[in-house]
């Protein structure tokens, strides 16, 4: 397999600042990307040290594609940024929305609240990856991340449309038991998944 250099599916540096979700069904490590997204990464650190979203459930659960989550209301219509205001998007051609990425949910451009998504999809379709192949770079599609999206998959359809600020990497597992939960027929896990909380921590 071709070696991918993209920073987004490096492993953590030591001293490098990481988020771990507690969830009830288990733990998921992330690195955050505080180059290119800081509002975002701010976000949702601050709000993750403040307890925001501890007992928060992933109300919207799509197999094979996102679990979603972030929403104090668990209605998927809530939530605030800790500015009390939408935030705008930010944007970079190397840190897309492949498997593990975690990113902001919104409801439009510059929408950006307390919601995110962990991306679960494993799969984009060879013709998908033959268009962005011919596209290129000058379309947006450099060939690491190309490659990356044939090798890990994801929602490449979201790119430019949803701030990638983090990436899973240990338990992907985790959020592959919680996208198989069943669910109801708003996408709600009939069994509630709870973040218990999310930790700030130096990796070691």
């Amino acid at each position: 397999m071709k070696q991918i250099g993209l920073d987004q599916i490096q492993w953590p540096r030591v001293g490098e600042e990481i988020a771990i979700i507690h969830t009830n069904f288990g733990d998921i490590k992330l690195r955050l990307f505080e180059n290119i997204a800081p509002k975002a990464c701010e976000n949702f650190k601050t709000h993750a040290k403040d307890g925001y979203y501890n007992g928060v459930i992933f109300h919207r659960v799509i197999d094979g594609f996102m679990i979603q989550g972030g929403d104090p209301t668990g209605t998927g219509r809530g939530g605030k940024s800790i500015w009390g205001l939408p935030f705008e998007d930010e944007f970079d051609i190397n840190y897309r929305n492949f498997r593990g990425a975690l990113s902001m949910a919104n409801s439009g451009r510059f929408t950006n609240g307390s919601q995110f998504f962990i991306v679960q999809a494993a799969v984009v379709q060879d013709n998908i990856i033959e268009q962005m192949r011919n596209a290129g770079e000058s379309k947006g599609y450099p060939e690491d991340v190309v490659s990356a999206y044939e090798s890990m998959g994801g929602a490449y359809w979201l790119d430019g449309k949803h701030t990638v600020f983090g990436q899973v990497f240990e338990g992907m597992e985790i959020v592959d038991d919680i996208a198989a939960t069943e669910v109801d027929r708003a996408d709600k896990p009939l069994e509630d998944v709870v973040i218990e909380s999310i930790e700030i921590v130096k990796f070691k």
